[in-house]
């Protein structure tokens, strides 16, 4: 008798287990009679992260079967440095920001969801007309090999700031050319003022002339660096130069060069488009100041993108990765990605978003904004390759090298090519 008890037993606790599997939590958490929860992991904070809680809370407003959550991790690098260590114990959120030069690091460890299914799927994807509405440079930098492993949402390029009130006082005017800047950074370099500034960080600068030089910093097909040819070696020698000769200068201890442009001590310098909300806030009063394009070199118009996409991860249940992808839609909606421009500063990454009387009408109440969306046909992205960060952080200590006069150009450029080729082996 107990024996078939004890077996009766163990069938009702299969039976009670297997009800509670059925009506339970699916393996992210969700309640799988209620909405798909999606954890969304970014790198926003203050007014940015204001606001990416208020377009999950519409979101979450209009679509009862979704639940957003965002989740702040930190900078980008923390981000970064999670979403790795999230992969290798398989507890991955459902979607996040991600930098576009760390998507090839997705790829080839295979936690990343291609979008592909989604973006043609009849019912909840994106038309030929939608999918080009997506500004091209953007758009492109988001495919591998055809294959969509993100969409963009805030997006920035490197912009001239300009003190106007000083180049006024010259009767001088925002230069177009680099000839044109290096003249205008001579004529304004006195009483204590230099004439153009670079941040720390100026690598973009220099990919930029190298590109307008017609080099190549890094072949993305081979991965292979290439930036110390004769044309990188042109393009370090026109930085270096103007720093030798006292007409420009680096953000040093100041950190940004927000600060000095601030108080009036640098005449012009470029930086990220999305850095305008703060050098607006760094202005001392009396000082008038905008933003124009990248000077051109010999008629060539060049400017590197940067900024961050959103990813879906593929260690999440269907059901919440067809909810990210909902989310990700609204993310980079016309309407979303125009209001997130406004608020940010960041460049909008959909045609239809920038023609809108709204934004126009933003760009007209502030002007320094327009310089950004002005060069769309000239903005290219950085090679994505894996270990791409790693070679960045070479080629800065060598340029360090070579401000300092330790190293020569072709030496400093060398060095730091032969560096990066063993670091990406």
């Amino acid at each position: 008798m107990k024996k078939v008890i004890s077996v009766l037993s163990l069938f009702l606790v299969l039976f009670l287990a297997a009800c509670n599997n059925s009506s339970g939590a699916n393996a992210n958490g969700s309640d799988a009679d209620g909405p798909a929860e999606v954890e969304f992991w970014h790198a926003m904070s203050g007014p940015h992260e204001e606001a990416i809680k208020k377009f999950a809370d519409d979101f979450n407003s209009t679509h009862d079967d979704i639940t957003i959550k965002p989740v702040n991790q930190g900078s980008y690098e923390d981000l970064q440095q999670k979403i790795m260590a999230a992969a290798k114990a398989g507890n991955l959120p459902d979607m996040a920001q991600a930098t576009t030069n760390v998507i090839p690091e997705y790829i080839d460890n295979k936690f990343i969801t291609s979008l592909n299914d989604f973006i043609e799927d009849p019912e909840v994807g994106l038309s030929e007309d939608e999918l080009n509405d997506y500004i091209e440079v953007f758009r492109d930098s988001s495919t591998w090999d055809d294959t969509y492993y993100s969409l963009p949402f805030s997006k920035s390029t490197r912009v001239l700031f300009y003190n106007q009130t000083l180049l006024e006082e010259n009767g001088l005017e925002a230069p177009k050319t680099w000839d044109e800047l290096q003249e205008v950074a001579k004529t304004v370099t006195k009483d204590g003022v230099v004439g153009m500034g670079f941040e720390n960080s100026y690598e973009a600068e220099f990919q930029g002339i190298l590109k307008q030089m017609g080099g190549t910093y890094m072949d993305e097909a081979t991965g292979e660096p290439e930036f110390a040819s004769k044309e990188g070696q042109e393009a370090m020698g026109m930085i270096s130069g103007m720093i030798d000769e006292g007409i420009a200068r680096t953000a040093g201890e100041d950190e940004y060069m927000s600060n000095p442009f601030g108080r009036g001590d640098v005449a012009m310098y470029i930086g990220s488009s999305a850095g305008i909300p703060h050098v607006g806030g760094a202005m001392e009063d009396g000082i008038e100041w905008s933003t124009a394009p990248i000077p051109t070199l010999d008629g060539e118009a060049a400017t590197t993108f940067a900024g961050n996409d959103i990813v879906i991860f593929n260690q999440s249940e269907e059901a919440e990765q067809k909810a990210a992808w909902e989310f990700m839609k609204y993310l980079t909606s016309p309407e979303v990605t125009s209001e997130w421009s406004m608020l940010s500063g960041y460049l909008p990454i959909r045609q239809s978003a920038l023609d809108t009387e709204e934004y126009q009408k933003f760009l007209e109440e502030n002007p320094a904004y327009k310089a950004g969306t002005e060069q769309f046909d000239a903005g290219f992205f950085i090679a994505r390759v894996p270990g791409g960060d790693a070679v960045r952080n070479i080629v800065l200590e060598e340029m360090d090298y070579i401000l300092q006069g330790m190293k020569t150009v072709e030496e400093g450029l060398t060095e730091a090519q032969e560096r990066a080729k063993a670091e990406l082996q």
